[in-house]
């Protein structure tokens, strides 16, 4: 079973939604904890799920849910992000328990941001989309369709059903070196958002805090690894890391 809880009484209706979920390079993560910083987005709940590892991750001295929501009334804005690999089991689950979210509180859009792996990265940013007109703009704003490729795990999901649903949906990826961990990902990512989104996010801080990312999601996905050998392999099972 998954649940998603809001701590607080919300009105989502009309703003759009970023998906930041950890993938190849990180990309997913760097993004979504510098955006919480730098618009100094509200915590409006979690994710929960006897299918995630039974951690908690501490900020600040205080235990919280690694599975989490924000939202920026300034930009109309949620974002939702992990700090640990989503199990291969709970994909499917999550996905749709996110896209009723999305219908019942009237969200607009969905962003996916992603890493796309390749042998050598480039600077480009690229766009997926089932949806014309929102390729047309970001065509409009220097940002590539993809023309082949594969997309995978809830970005997958999500951009797969987003058009029965009629959300308009799109996933910006960035071309990776998935051993690498560069914040330099991270930027191209947000970025692109600037661009498509309007959101204006300044980007000084972000290789400092892109690197404080980093190590921590590196040390969560030990601490998921420890904790399911202390279990006994009775911890969900997280599949094959992306961090290694």
């Amino acid at each position: 079973m998954i649940s998603i809880k809001l701590s607080k009484d919300v009105n989502l209706k009309g703003y759009g939604l970023i998906e930041a979920f950890p993938g190849a390079g990180l990309v997913g993560s760097m993004s979504g904890s510098y955006i919480i910083e730098k618009l100094k987005m509200d915590y409006i709940g979690h994710i929960e799920s006897d299918l995630f590892p039974p951690i908690a991750t501490i900020h600040n001295g205080l235990p919280m849910f690694p599975a989490r929501l924000y939202k920026d009334d300034n930009t109309k804005t949620v974002l939702i992000i992990s700090e640990f690999t989503i199990p291969p089991d709970a994909i499917y689950q999550l996905s749709m328990e996110l896209l009723n979210f999305i219908r019942k509180y009237g969200i607009s859009r969905i962003v996916s941001i992603s890493g796309m792996p390749a042998q050598k990265p480039t600077n480009n940013v690229y766009i997926a989309s089932p949806d014309a007109a929102t390729i047309k703009k970001a065509g409009s704003v220097g940002i590539k369709p993809i023309a082949e490729g594969v997309i995978a795990g809830i970005s997958a999901i999500l951009m797969t059903n987003a058009d029965q649903f009629k959300i308009p949906m799109m996933n910006l990826l960035v071309e990776v070196n998935p051993t690498v961990m560069d914040p330099r990902y991270a930027e191209l990512a947000i970025a692109g958002l600037n661009k498509i989104m309007n959101m204006n996010i300044d980007l000084d801080d972000l290789e400092k805090e892109a690197k404080l990312v980093e190590a921590k999601i590196r040390s969560l996905t030990k601490k998921v690894r420890d904790t399911n050998e202390t279990l006994g392999g009775n911890a969900p099972d997280q599949g094959p890391s992306m961090y290694a």
